[in-house]
């Protein structure tokens, strides 16, 4: 082989590589900006705005969270109920209907060291299971949360429910609060409601004296104790998740409820001493 060929050969091989080169930055794609989401840009159901932090905060500092809960955010946004929970330990779970906006809240979650504990989803509210939440955070529309409403009534009772500005139609809230500007709520969204989800207790249930008769509004319990011709009101009753509180004549009672039965101490006076009922067939 000569000189002559040799060097044209190398020559050629290089100007193929640099053409190579050339192709492959021309195809290669511009670099893409991170979606950032615009306040008071349309969603499915509501328009996205973000809860203050510091209201987040609070929400769940109402809700009692802790490392042993599983919260679990619907319509999550950018993820910071979900991310502030699993920085508490929490796991938690994120569940919102914009694609964009769920790998926004999970390469936040990676980028804040929690991506182990905070998960996201693309799903319709309405078409998901939160039944194993213990704790259900949320802000979106009044409208939106009286359909939600049943769907969480039937929740595990105890499920602890915080929603940020909007309530729950006639299910009043067990706690309310306001933060104001100086506590780092910077906009008109600076209202949460807490409630816990009521056992269910309406109907017939047999006590050693007679038949105890219950009526429900959601934690609030009225009802009469019959026995024989006798009938004595119900007063003062009231859920706490599973736990039970109220009063016929001067005996004060509680207890728990555990499926078909309730159980706990009754005070009478200076007096107290255990009691049980179980539920009658409707």
């Amino acid at each position: 082989m000569t000189v002559h060929r040799f060097l044209r050969q190398i020559l050629l091989v290089l100007c193929l590589s640099i053409m190579a080169a050339v192709c492959v930055f021309a195809q290669a794609p511009a670099g893409k900006e991170e979606y950032q989401p615009s306040v008071g840009q349309a969603g499915k159901d509501v328009i996205w705005v973000p809860t203050a932090q510091a209201l987040a905060d609070k929400m769940l500092s109402l809700a009692q969270v802790t490392p042993q809960d599983y919260v679990i955010d619907l319509g999550s946004g950018d993820g910071r109920f979900v991310i502030t929970a699993a920085k508490r330990g929490a796991r938690a779970h994120g569940i919102e209907y914009n694609p964009d906006l769920v790998e926004l809240s999970k390469r936040a979650a990676a980028r804040e060291g929690v991506a182990d504990k905070a998960t996201f989803v693309k799903a319709d509210l309405f078409e998901s299971d939160f039944s194993t939440a213990t704790v259900i955070t949320m802000f979106l529309l009044p409208e939106i949360n009286l359909r939600l409403r049943p769907l969480i009534l039937d929740l595990k009772p105890g499920t602890r429910i915080v929603s940020n500005s909007f309530d729950m139609g006639d299910w009043t809230a067990e706690q309310t609060i306001t933060l104001g500007r100086e506590e780092g709520c910077d906009n008109n969204y600076c209202q949460a409601y807490f409630w816990i989800v009521p056992a269910k207790v309406a109907g017939a249930w047999k006590l050693p004296q007679g038949e105890l008769r219950l009526t429900q509004n959601y934690q609030m319990v009225s009802g009469d104790l019959h026995s024989g011709k006798n009938r004595t009101s119900v007063a003062d009753g009231r859920l706490t998740g599973s736990q039970i509180s109220f009063k016929i004549g001067d005996a004060h009672y509680t207890g728990n409820i555990v499926g078909a039965a309730m159980e706990g101490t009754v005070k009478s006076g200076n007096n107290s001493a255990p009691w049980s009922a179980k539920r009658l067939a409707n």
